[in-house]
């Protein structure tokens, strides 16, 4: 990220740009930064804008071949396109010779570094990764947003807050926003603030379900799920999230048996210090027995599910069912 702004401080651009990963909010800020220094304002004449998996390759490189109009750049943005997932050899033998006046931006979800493209753009321009940001990062950036509002928060509620809100940066600020208008003509957010307008994720909920689970509290766990399907949230995402929520424990729990704390665990496991410690506490409900016999579950449901033997929502809610019996999570 470093790199754009200083291309972009210099006016000195490579000529291609790769922006990927699964931190949307900062590809976004990017994407758009290029686009405000590569051309004008509603300069449509120098600036093509392609998205989708329908791009014509030779469609992109006769728009580079083409000089700019009364401007410095042709600007060439590309969305979502698949070519760092695909062969796409035309267009990868095209970054060895851009054109000097075009800059090509491409944008994606996801790459495959093995790939023709991601190598010829690597050697030819500037490849930058937008990974999801740590706790520590997330909290200079939510504090920055705070300062510029007049907003103080107390470090309990910040916590609380990025337990809600999650590390995606989209949902953080749109979460954010929905906290200053709650808080207007006030200085200080509290934790009944974020629990008042703050929407917890899915993951959040599926955290809560499991603690329900461990605690036996079968209705309550039951209610967090039709709740979840209420939301649209498909049977089978519920599925994968609670198996990764018993993976992660287990995970958890080893690598507390061999003597690691939870700074420790947090950057093994790439989460939040607070994350850990909440992981910690809720893997102290099982034994590391019950925790592989819950993931055991997980994969049975799923297979279940897969040969016909049940239906999606029914194989969710028996299992739900047998991890919160008694019997089974007893110890």
């Amino acid at each position: 990220m470093k790199s754009i702004d200083e291309d972009i401080k210099k006016g000195s651009f490579q000529s291609v740009y790769l922006l990927y990963g699964e931190e949307a909010y900062l590809k976004k800020q990017y994407r758009q930064k290029l686009k405000l220094a590569l051309s004008s304002e509603g300069d449509t004449m120098n600036t093509g804008i392609y998205e989708g998996k329908q791009i014509n390759p030779e469609e992109l490189i006769d728009l580079a071949e083409t000089l700019p109009f009364l401007a410095e750049h042709r600007l060439i943005l590309v969305e979502n396109s698949g070519f760092f997932k695909s062969s796409c050899d035309k267009l990868a033998d095209y970054m060895k010779q851009i054109a000097p006046a075009a800059c090509f931006v491409f944008v994606e979800d996801e790459v495959d570094k093995r790939s023709k493209m991601y190598k010829a753009v690597k050697n030819a321009g500037r490849v930058v990764e937008f990974a999801r940001q740590k706790e520590g990062l997330l909290t200079k950036w939510i504090l920055t947003r705070l300062r510029r509002e007049n907003k103080k928060i107390t470090q309990p509620v910040m916590e609380l807050f990025l337990e809600t809100a999650g590390n995606d940066m989209e949902n953080i600020d749109r979460e954010l926003e929905k906290l200053f208008c709650y808080t207007l003509g006030r200085e200080v957010i509290t934790a009944e603030d974020v629990e008042a307008v703050c929407v917890g994720q899915t993951t959040g909920r599926i955290f809560d379900m499991v603690n329900y689970i461990a605690e036996q509290r079968q209705r309550q766990a039951l209610e967090l799920y039709y709740d979840l399907l209420a939301l649209k949230e498909p049977s089978m995402r519920i599925l994968f999230l609670v198996a990764r929520q018993f993976q992660s424990l287990l995970l958890v729990k080893e690598l507390r048996n061999q003597g690691y704390d939870s700074k420790a665990i947090s950057s093994r496991l790439g989460i939040p210090e607070f994350a850990a410690r909440k992981h910690l506490a809720q893997s102290g409900h099982f034994t590391p027995e019950q925790l592989k016999k819950a993931v055991s579950d997980c994969v049975q449901a799923e297979e279940d599910v897969k040969t016909g033997t049940m239906n999606d929502r029914m194989a969710v809610e028996v299992l739900i069912v047998r991890l919160s019996s008694k019997n089974c999570n007893s110890g």
